[in-house]
């Protein structure tokens, strides 16, 4: 039993004196057939078992001539193997009561392969973003690093889960080459990256591509490539890490460049796992040449192609095609949401070409299975329990102490400085990532009373206390705006009050969440921003007895009032930049920060670094309500 996999490198550092062809390797085996990589001194990956024999199907000629191809897969798990919050310290529930985690997938996966193993091959792929997303992914990576001992959480849950392959994500290289190239070493199989090219030689890092044999009782073979992409956007997001080490060029250009090798060497299927979403768009605008979603490009652009595993976007697509512009063919295109959520099944349906002693795809077919109808896997639970637990603890525990306590209760209506904390944090990692002529621009940073419950007790305070602050999976970005354009901002976030008339006093439900034609049952907090400055302070007056748009006053930075063609660097969050609360500006301004760095994290992290919350380091009154030039009250 044996699997092919090819790569014009290595999948480790690039070492361009070596080419590898025809590995070879039983489950967590030594490889063979490889004898210019001990002649360099490279370490190999274990890959995974795949010369499979197999039944042909049923009795009759014509179904003996047809074979089917069931292709399981997951993507975006992000760190979850329990169907755990961290958080909360609570089993994970949203409003349409999904599960999370490798566990729960797993138990699908049992199930499924018992069904459709009797049909033909049945394979398990993933599409990337599998070492990042929750404290159990933080904890292996930056409190107890696998560099130093011990197997990444995600590398035995899935070891358990017999994956076949795996693309990368682009959150895969957010703690540093060296903590992916060792949590590649742990898995049993091969780690794939067509478009991850070292920048001299230009050819890939990880393997490209897998091709797996099976093997028939009639004597015939059956060869599935499998090609693994990921989204260039790594170039930018994580540039700190890979820049000058890993270039990342187009996903239809390596495609167009591996597909065809992948057929000379007998693929009957090509199947791609695209760390990529199905809608061509790019969070990064023309910052690089090639697109961060292309999945549905790949699929009209390359031929040869018969299915698409697609990641990224965080999108459930149970089936698409789309037609391949050369061969007229329909591409089978199938996302699984993320999280574990969901189990993508495509179902393809082959048959045997004798005169040509081939394969040919006659019919494809996906759908999802949703992991809330499974119970945890008992095999993957005992795997990572251990470390599970000792995550929970961790998240329990103090990682710093606050100097008095700070409440987000009022947040809505007064300056407070749990919400100047997370202004002050955001805008640091915004300064701290400009370069050139954007590193002059003076730094502005938003944030929004996400939950009113929040707060960060005085004494100890935890990883859960910090996370309370910041309930959602936003990540930070830093865009170009004008003076004009933050007034216009500022205007857009004022709608969240209602007019009043007098200076009060007003309780918070006569002042707060306006009701609108868009928002019929209130805006929501979340949609009403404050703004701050980070070097100076930005001062403005909310005026709420004027109606909407007409709200803002004596706007200024640094004591001086702010000009329309004054030029700022904005932190913002994805959700933001993306459209969401349609706030003008942020979506089309330039970006001029984006690591795909996640804002709890990062508020996690200075605590860790900082130890001690002190407002008096960045807290300041710099915004108010009032009714003409006269301060309201609110009870």
């Amino acid at each position: 039993m044996h699997s092919d996999t090819h790569s014009h490198d290595l999948p480790h550092e690039p070492h361009p004196d070596v080419e590898a062809h025809g590995w070879t390797a039983g489950r967590r085996g030594v490889l063979t057939g490889a004898a210019a990589l001990a002649a360099a001194g490279i370490a190999a990956p274990a890959l995974a078992d795949d010369d499979v024999e197999l039944d042909d199907l049923g009795a009759g000629r014509r179904r003996r001539s047809q074979l089917r191809l069931t292709v399981l897969g997951t993507t975006d798990l992000h760190g979850n193997v329990f169907n755990w919050d961290y958080f909360k310290n609570a089993e994970f529930d949203n409003a349409t009561h999904d599960d999370i985690g490798a566990a729960k997938v797993a138990t699908l996966i049992k199930a499924a392969r018992k069904k459709f193993r009797k049909r033909g091959p049945v394979m398990l792929l993933d599409a990337g973003d599998t070492i990042q997303g929750t404290p159990l992914a933080y904890y292996y990576a930056r409190i107890a690093p696998i560099t130093a001992g011990g197997t990444h959480p995600m590398a035995a849950a899935m070891n358990v889960m017999k994956y076949d392959a795996a693309a990368l994500g682009n959150h895969e290289f957010n703690y540093g080459i060296d903590t992916l190239r060792t949590y590649q070493s742990q898995l049993d199989f091969p780690l794939l990256g067509a478009n991850v090219v070292d920048p001299a030689t230009k050819l890939p890092v990880f393997p490209p591509y897998v091709i797996k044999k099976y093997r028939l009782k009639s004597g015939r073979r059956l060869k599935v490539g499998v090609l693994g992409l990921v989204t260039p956007g790594v170039a930018i997001w994580d540039k700190a890490n890979v820049e000058g080490r890993m270039e990342f060029p187009g996903l239809v250009e390596q495609a167009a460049k591996f597909v065809p090798e992948m057929k000379k060497k007998g693929c009957d299927v090509v199947i791609v796992s695209a760390h990529s979403g199905a809608d061509t768009s790019s969070s990064y605008g023309d910052a690089l040449p090639y697109p961060e979603n292309a999945a549905s490009l790949v699929a009209e652009q390359v031929p040869d192609i018969d299915a698409i595993l697609v990641g990224h976007a965080h999108k459930e697509i149970p089936e698409r095609f789309v037609k391949n512009a050369k061969t007229g063919k329909d591409v089978l295109l199938v996302e699984p949401y993320y999280w574990g959520m969901r189990l993508a099944v495509m179902n393809l349906r082959l048959e045997w070409l004798g005169r040509k002693k081939e394969w040919k795809l006659v019919k494809a077919r996906g759908h999802l299975l949703n992991s809330n109808t499974a119970k945890e896997n008992g095999k993957v639970v005992k795997a990572v329990r251990a470390q599970h637990d000792k995550v929970v603890a961790y998240v329990n525990a103090p990682v710093g102490t606050s100097t008095q306590r700070l409440e987000a209760a009022r947040a809505v209506v007064e300056d407070v400085p749990i919400i100047d904390f997370v202004n002050y944090v955001q805008a640091q990692a915004v300064k701290a990532g400009l370069t050139g002529a954007d590193a002059a621009l003076p730094v502005l940073s938003i944030a929004a009373p996400f939950s009113r419950s929040a707060v960060f007790p005085q004494g100890q305070v935890s990883v859960r206390d910090v996370a309370g602050l910041y309930i959602y999976d936003n990540t930070l970005l830093g865009v170009k705006i004008t003076g004009a354009q933050l007034k216009a901002y500022l205007e857009t976030s004022a709608a969240y009050f209602q007019k009043v008339t007098g200076t009060g006093p007003f309780t918070l439900a006569q002042v707060t969440n306006a009701k609108t034609t868009t928002a019929p049952n209130g805006i929501p907090d979340y949609n009403y921003d404050v703004v701050a400055g980070l070097d100076a302070k930005l001062t403005y007056d909310i005026d709420i007895s004027q109606d909407a748009s007409s709200r803002i006053k004596n706007l200024a930075y640094g004591g001086t009032a702010v000009a329309d063609g004054q030029e700022f660097a904005l932190a913002v969050n994805n959700y933001r930049q993306s459209g969401g609360g349609g706030f003008p500006a942020v979506k089309t301004a330039p970006i001029v920060y984006n690591r795909q760095n996640e804002i709890r994290q990062l508020l996690i992290d200075w605590v860790i670094a900082n130890k001690t919350i002190d407002p008096a380091q960045f807290a300041s009154v710099d915004w108010r309500l009032v009714s003409g030039s006269t301060q309201i009250t609110v009870s």
